[in-house]
This record gives structure tokens, C-alpha cells and sequence, in this order.
């Protein structure tokens, strides 16, 4: 069994946020944890979870119950009424956000991207952000994070003293658990020729303009450009220019459509200038989907040798890596064969046993 003693605030305000790569972090560390009570691995009675009054939760577990208290919402919420519900108890928060005055815990922070990149955010919460970790790097009993690339830009921006910050792990079995909805392929007219295919968001960081402008300027490439979630596809035009046909906009899709978006695709393009971690390469590693990917930050340290690289920053170096992989069909199936291998490193189960080992021996037995 493994040795965690004391009980276990778990801080659950990302139970009412939009799933993204934060929330689903959180979500399956407390699935597979979940799982290791289960098996009796971890005492029952170990964890409960904490959020807010009218939270909906679209995650259940069976051996973790949640409990609704407190009068505020958001980070009121965190800030008032969540100290006060588990003072002298210990507290867990896996997002990035935690009571910023509160001694007994453990946060996870995923990254430094509020003091790397701060073009990628708006005033209000890169203020918020960065005040926030400067004091939970001072107060907090224990800061962990999801990469070695990120644990470096930590000790780099924050005063973290004398705390040595764990590295914790990620997984990707999550998009192999439910059904795969192939009629996104129809609907989506992605019937007719190969797709590359790149799950975006609006951070800027996330550099998906860069690839659709690089391709665009070639002219029709013989394949479709999809492109998932929710980047507004103004970022894809050009001085004004309508996206060429060959780029497809999906929008948001559902975990179902999104595997038989990567089942399909011919690799998948991951352009990214910043991350602390980088789940959707991963993702598709685990449905053996070829990855071309940025070589920065942690990217390179999360698909190791199950990728092509290519410098975020430079256009010719982008077409050059894909062009190898979507015209060389042994090579195709090497990154196939290597992805699968790859993806199956990273498991939510290796990470929530990560993470326990990595908390204070008796978690629940400092005073604030």
C-alpha cells in the first residue's frame, strides 16, 4: 500500500471550468487515484474533494467524494472560503491556482507561460497569475510541476527557496477509454483526400496562424489543413485573405469525434512556441498518429524520439518536416510504431502514483 498518511483536501474549483489541458490533468490524476483505492492500493477515507456551491462536476468518483461549501464562486471562492473550510487540514490543488496564504498544501503549477509569454494574456490575469505564484512559491509547502522544462523556468521566475520542486507525469489513456465517432469525417467533407490535422487554441503561444499562413503560401499542398477547437479562424487569414478551401475548421468536437480525428489523420502538426507539458501530442502518439512537432520547451522532452521536429519560428524548416513525413511512407510507419511505444510511458496510473509518492509522508500532520 502506498504510504500516505492523514486526509486529503483536494482543491476541486476546476470542476466547473471547460475541460482543457489543465482540468484534464486534474480530472484523470483523481480518476487513476480513484482507481488505486479501488484496488487497494491506497486507504478509503484518503481524499475528498471541495468545490464550490452549484458546481456540476462532468467527472464522478467512487471513492472520492465532493462536497459543495462556501457562500462565493471562482477565485473569491479559493481565495475565502476554501482556507477556511480545511484549515488545519491539508490541500491539494492540481490547476495552477491555490489560497495563496495557506502553508499546508501542495500545488501544482504547469507552467511559468504568465512570466515567459505574456503576450498571450490579457492585463487582469497575468497580474492575478503572477502575484499569485510569487506567494505560493514563498508560502506553500510543496510546489510540483509537469516537466522538467517547466520546473527549470519555475526555479528560473519564482522565489522558490529551499523547496525542491517534484516533477510530476502526464498521461494519454483517456482518449482510448470511450467510443470513436467517425461521422465527424462526413460531416467535416474530409472524405476525399489525406488531412494533417492540429487541435488549437487562441493563445497565441500556441502559434497555429504561423501554420496555416506557411501553408497557404504554397499553394494548394495536395491535403487538407484540419484544424480542432477553439481558435478563432481569423488568426488563419492573412493581410485580410480568406483561408484557403484546403484548411478546415472543425471548431470544438467531442472527446468521440476528436479520437476519429486522430485515427484518420495522415500526422498530426503541434506548432507550439510554449508549453509546459503538451497533452494533444501525446494524445495522438497513443492513436498511433505520426507527429510533426515544434522543438521548444518541453515538447521535445514529452515525444522524445517518437517525432519530427521543426523550428516554431521558421517556415521553410516546418514545410521541410512535414513534406518528409507525409512523402515517405516507411518513415510514416516508424513514428507510428514509435508513438505508440512512446505514449505508452505516460499513463495517468504512473502519474498518480508519481504524485503520491512525491507528497509530504503525513500530509495532513503540519499546522499552518
Amino acid at each position: 500500500m502506498i504510504a500516505v498518511s492523514g486526509h486529503i483536501v483536494v482543491n476541486g474549483r476546476f470542476l466547473q471550468r471547460p475541460v482543457t489541458g489543465v482540468e484534464r490533468f486534474a480530472t484523470e490524476i483523481l480518476r487513476a487515484i480513484d482507481q488505486l483505492i479501488s484496488a487497494g492500493e491506497l486507504p478509503p477515507h484518503l481524499f475528498s474533494l471541495v468545490a464550490p456551491v452549484g458546481t456540476q462536476p462532468k467527472a464522478q468518483f467512487k471513492h472520492i467524494p465532493l462536497r459543495e461549501v462556501g457562500r462565493h464562486q471562482g477565485h473569491v471562492w479559493e481565495q475565502i472560503d476554501l482556507p477556511l473550510f480545511c484549515k488545519g487540514q491539508f490541500l491539494l490543488s492540481l490547476c495552477n491556482t491555490a489560497p495563496a496564504f495557506k502553508h499546508n498544501q501542495s500545488v501544482v503549477i504547469h507552467d511559468a507561460a504568465v512570466f515567459s509569454v505574456p503576450q498571450a494574456y490579457g492585463p487582469a490575469f497575468k497580474l492575478v497569475y503572477r502575484v499569485m505564484h510569487n506567494l505560493l512559491a514563498r508560502k506553500a509547502r510543496q510546489i510540483l510541476t509537469v516537466s522538467e522544462f517547466s520546473r527549470q523556468e519555475l526555479l528560473r521566475v519564482l522565489p522558490i527557496r529551499n523547496k525542491p520542486v517534484q516533477v510530476l507525469r502526464e498521461g494519454a489513456e483517456h482518449v482510448l477509454r470511450g467510443r470513436v465517432d467517425d461521422s465527424i469525417q462526413q460531416r467535416a467533407g474530409l472524405t476525399g483526400r489525406p488531412y494533417v490535422l492540429a487541435v488549437s487554441s487562441a493563445q497565441a503561444n500556441k502559434n497555429f496562424g504561423f501554420v496555416a499562413q506557411t501553408l497557404a503560401a504554397q499553394g494548394d499542398p495536395g491535403f487538407d489543413l484540419v484544424v480542432a477547437g477553439g481558435t478563432n479562424p481569423a488568426i488563419f487569414a492573412s493581410d485580410g485573405v480568406p483561408m484557403p478551401a484546403f484548411i478546415k475548421h472543425v471548431g470544438y468536437v467531442s472527446d468521440a469525434e476528436l479520437s476519429s480525428l486522430y485515427r484518420h489523420a495522415a500526422c498530426f502538426v503541434f506548432p507550439s512556441l510554449y508549453e509546459g507539458f503538451g497533452i494533444p501530442p501525446l494524445e495522438a502518439m497513443a492513436h498511433g498518429c505520426p507527429v510533426v512537432a515544434s522543438s521548444a520547451a518541453s515538447i521535445p522532452e514529452v515525444c522524445g524520439d517518437a517525432a519530427v521536429y521543426f523550428d516554431p519560428r521558421d517556415g521553410q524548416s516546418f514545410l521541410n518536416a512535414l513534406n518528409s513525413v507525409m512523402t515517405d511512407p516507411s518513415l510514416q510507419g516508424r513514428l507510428k510504431a514509435q508513438a505508440l511505444a512512446k505514449s505508452r510511458e505516460w499513463t495517468w496510473l504512473g502519474a498518480a502514483r508519481t504524485l503520491l509518492s512525491a507528497l509530504p509522508m503525513h500530509a495532513g500532520s503540519s499546522h499552518e
